[in-house]
This record gives C-alpha cells, sequence and structure tokens, in this order.
C-alpha cells in the first residue's frame, strides 16, 4: 500500500493570494535572467568588452575613464535645434588634467539608432572607441587595432 504523501513544508515567507485576477506580483524573471538586463547595461558591456580588449594591446588604457551616456549634450545656441549644422557625435574624449584623468565617452542612443542587431552594434561601438583611443593617443585608429576597417590583424 502507498503511504500519503506528508505536506511540504511552508515557503519563507506568508503565501499571497492572487484576489482579484492580476496575476502574479514583483520582477517576472530573477536578476540574472537576460530579461531583466536594460538596453544600457548592454551597451555598457558592450563598451566594457572592447576597452578590454584594447588594454590588452596597450595598458596605459586602465588610466582613462570610459563613460557612457544616453545622449551627447546640446551644441550652439541657435534656434534651429542643437545640432542642425554638424552631425550627432557618437563619441568624445577629454584629455587628462592634473584634476581628472583622460575620458571617453561613447554615446548610447545615437549609436543605437543607427545600428540594427547585437553584432552590428558592437562593431560599432568598437569603432567609436577605437577612434577615440586613437585621438587620444594621438595615432592612427589603423596602429590602436589593426582590425580596424575591416584589417586582417590579430589581437
Amino acid at each position: 500500500m502507498d503511504s500519503p504523501v506528508p505536506p511540504s513544508p511552508a515557503g519563507p515567507g506568508p503565501r499571497r493570494r492572487d484576489r482579484h485576477g492580476r496575476g502574479m506580483r514583483g520582477p517576472v524573471a530573477p536578476p540574472q535572467v537576460p530579461l531583466s538586463v536594460s538596453r544600457a547595461a548592454v551597451f555598457g558591456d558592450l563598451v566594457q568588452d572592447s576597452v578590454e580588449r584594447l588594454e590588452r594591446r596597450w595598458p596605459q588604457l586602465a588610466e582613462v575613464d570610459f563613460l557612457v551616456l544616453d545622449v551627447p549634450p546640446a551644441a550652439g545656441g541657435d534656434d534651429s535645434g542643437p545640432w542642425a549644422d554638424e552631425s550627432v557625435p557618437l563619441g568624445g574624449v577629454t584629455p587628462a588634467t592634473s584634476a581628472h584623468p583622460a575620458r571617453i565617452v561613447v554615446y548610447r542612443r545615437p549609436v543605437e539608432i543607427r545600428t540594427k542587431s547585437r553584432d552590428e552594434r558592437a562593431l560599432f561601438v568598437h569603432e567609436i572607441i577605437v577612434e577615440q583611443v586613437a585621438e587620444l593617443l594621438g595615432l592612427a585608429p589603423e596602429s590602436v587595432d589593426p582590425r580596424y576597417g575591416g584589417g586582417d590583424g590579430q589581437d
């Protein structure tokens, strides 16, 4: 004869009832699941991956602050819009001063608008960072990363 199954022990807190048919309350997925990762966090990871690739070749980049901002600051001051006569920047570089380390900024929204897939975005982010590092170091982008622009070089 089968023995009865003992009742399961109560969970860590009181059980909540779904009284009004509203479904589950709280997050749909745990934080480690990709559903809960924001677009900004994914973009930050792309920037970090690119920086780590370049730091292997250029250790002095460890002293540079890499930032991600949503949009570039408004330029000019005319009434026709902040970027009426110029293209919207995708990144920027600020040289080091006695008070602050050098900074390289990548603007997330302009990059996202110009790319369709994650792979395309990763390549574009890397090109932007290579160009900014080249400007900071006073070098050609091809010497910062031989693969820049579709080159065949290896890391």
